[in-house]
């Protein structure tokens, strides 16, 4: 487990670590920068499927590319730099989860534009709760340099929000085994589980913010 980058001594000078080998990027930056453009990608994606019919989601996919290259340059970053503000393998993981949550919820937009599927109410509150969540996570990530009491309750709160994804994938599903049209319900268990992988990526993503706050406490 990597070291905490040391700054400040009880007196408030510079430890001697901090001074030789000064941390070159502001890593907290990039984790919360990715994480407002991921809430904005899954923004979109809830306004999207409210407005019917769908349309090409072109905004999403272009959220998703821009976010590919702020988390590839901050791969490069993580690669080349001596010191981080914490474990590295965390920061790393962090934002690839962050990553899988935008990912699966560009292609249930995608999906669902090409296969010509109306969203139900299971997927439009699936996508809700997944926002809640993601927003949790934001506020959490850009709390971890200060209170982390902060970050625990959004953690908390998320977790609660996955739980509820969770609960609205099985009901959900329930109702749609229970039709007699086979090619919509496959259609339909292609989007529902789009949007169980993204909450599970989110409920990964929050499992590794708690370990790097325990580590920083």
């Amino acid at each position: 487990m990597e070291k905490k980058h040391a700054t400040l001594q009880p007196d408030g000078k510079k430890s001697l670590f901090s001074s030789i080998f000064p941390r070159e990027y502001d890593f907290e930056g990039m984790l919360a920068g990715q994480a407002d453009r991921t809430v904005d990608g899954v923004r979109v994606l809830v306004s999207w499927l409210k407005a019917c019919p769908l349309c090409n989601p072109r905004e999403l996919e272009q959220i998703e590319n821009n976010v590919d290259i702020l988390r590839h340059d901050m791969e490069d970053k993580l690669i080349n730099s001596f010191s981080t503000p914490f474990d590295r393998q965390d920061i790393y993981s962090i934002s690839r989860q962050m990553d899988y949550i935008l990912n699966f919820s560009k292609e249930t937009a995608k999906e669902m534009y090409a296969f010509g599927v109306t969203p139900d109410k299971p997927i439009i509150e699936m996508a809700e709760t997944l926002l809640d969540g993601t927003e949790c996570i934001a506020r959490g990530i850009k709390a971890m340099g200060g209170d982390k009491n902060a970050v625990e309750t959004e953690i908390r709160h998320a977790r609660e929000t996955y739980n509820t994804l969770e609960e609205i994938y099985i009901a959900g599903m329930a109702e749609l085994l229970k039709t007699e049209n086979a090619m919509h319900a496959v259609r339909m268990l292609e989007i529902y589980h789009h949007m169980r992988h993204a909450g599970r990526a989110m409920r990964d993503t929050l499992d590794i913010l708690h370990n790097a706050v325990i580590d920083l406490a």
